[in-house]
């Protein structure tokens, strides 16, 4: 029986080391690879495909969220965080496990024994890492940035960069200063983490930046547009547009 490959991804070195402390009491795993930051594991996952990965959520450069959201197909993730509000309720459902640092050996045994039985079975977890994230925490803070994978480049687009956003299938193209993007996301998910005073839902195809917004015109009977500051024209759906002149004054 082959081993499982294993890779530790944590920019804190006492972390990976306790990590590798800990699975040294393991038999029939092997770990192939640790690394610092994201950008480095996601690479690293890209090209070695492990069976298993140790993740931490909060490092430079690449999150471990947004690793995740830039990953097609991933192996078994459990998370090792000291931020209980990214774990608790937006991966235990779909993640193998998450440890709250500082973790005992034994809650840490007892995760690794559950990872290996659900690879042995040949039960992987196969879903997009974009259902990992399906269910956000309440208190998670609106994000800063979006990730957006093209080829084998990761680009970090500013949210104040970001002047609309267009439903396409299963896909969001995000509109910004240095032109568009395609993300692997819905909208829910894009409504729920941009922040609800910088942005909002006009149509269900459609969330815009307020600051973009010029101004809103009939169109038709009981429809309206958003005339945008480049020139763009959204649809505004009833609830849109009841939400614009309530709320925001429009």
């Amino acid at each position: 029986m082959e081993n499982i490959k294993i890779v530790i991804i944590d920019d804190e070195t006492p972390a990976r080391e306790i990590i590798k402390h800990y699975l040294s009491e393991v038999e029939s795993v092997e770990i192939i690879a640790e690394c610092a930051d994201g950008f480095t594991g996601l690479k690293t996952i890209s090209a070695m495909k492990p069976d298993l990965v140790f993740l931490d959520i909060q490092m430079p450069r690449l999150t471990g969220i947004e690793l995740l959201e830039v990953l097609t197909e991933k192996p078994e993730i459990i998370f090792t965080t000291a931020y209980d509000q990214f774990a608790l309720r937006a991966f235990e459902l779909n993640a193998v496990d998450y440890l709250l640092k500082p973790f005992p050996k034994r809650r840490f045994l007892e995760s690794v024994k559950k990872a290996i039985s659900k690879i042995r079975s040949e039960n992987g977890n196969k879903e997009p890492a974009s259902q990992l994230l399906a269910i956000k925490p309440e208190s998670a803070s609106p994000v800063n940035r979006m990730v957006v994978r093209k080829g084998n480049s990761i680009n970090l687009i500013p949210v104040e960069e970001i002047r609309y956003l267009e439903a396409q299938d299963d896909y969001v193209m995000i509109y910004h200063e240095a032109g568009k993007a395609l993300k692997q996301q819905t909208m829910k998910m894009c409504e729920d983490t941009l922040s609800k005073t910088d942005f909002v839902r006009i149509h269900r195809s459609y969330i815009v930046k307020v600051s973009e917004i010029k101004r809103i015109e009939p169109y038709g009977k009981d429809n309206y547009v958003a005339i945008l500051q480049s020139g763009d024209k959204l649809p505004v759906s009833r609830s849109g547009f009841k939400h614009l002149r309530e709320e925001l004054n429009f």
